[in-house]
C-alpha cells in the first residue's frame, strides 16, 4: 500500500497540481474548463489530474460524457496537520488555543447581536 502522505506531498510538489487545487476550491470543475486554464496539453493536464486522484486530493464523478472533478479538502488538512504536528509540536498547542478561542469569539458575536 503506498503512503498517502508520500503521495499528497509528491503531487503538491507541482505547481501546476496546485493550481488545480486552488482552481477547484470554489467547486466542482470539469475536466476540460481545468485544461482550458493553462497552456499545457489536455493529456498533460489529464496526468497531472490523475497524480491529484491517486494522492486522494480530488475525485471525480462523470456527467454523460463529462468528467468533473472536485477538491477532496479533508485528506490534505489531515495529511498536512498530521505532517506539521510531528515536526512542529507547537502546532498542537496552537490549535489548542484556537480550539478555546473559537467559543469565546462566538459568544462574544452572539451576545452583540
Amino acid at each position: 500500500m503506498a503512503d498517502t502522505a508520500s503521495d499528497i506531498f509528491a503531487a503538491l510538489a507541482h505547481p501546476t497540481r496546485r493550481q488545480i487545487l486552488q482552481d477547484l476550491k470554489d467547486g466542482e470543475l470539469a475536466a476540460g474548463e481545468i485544461a482550458a486554464k493553462f497552456s499545457a496539453s489536455g493529456p498533460t493536464i489529464s496526468r497531472h489530474l490523475g497524480v491529484l486522484r491517486q494522492a486522494g486530493l480530488v475525485s471525480e464523478r462523470r456527467d454523460a460524457n463529462r468528467i468533473l472533478y472536485s477538491l477532496v479538502a479533508d485528506n490534505l488538512a489531515l495529511s498536512v496537520g498530521d505532517f506539521l504536528s510531528t515536526v512542529c509540536p507547537e502546532q498542537i498547542v496552537l490549535r489548542e488555543v484556537r480550539k478555546k478561542r473559537a467559543p469565546k469569539a462566538a459568544s462574544a458575536s452572539e451576545a452583540t447581536a
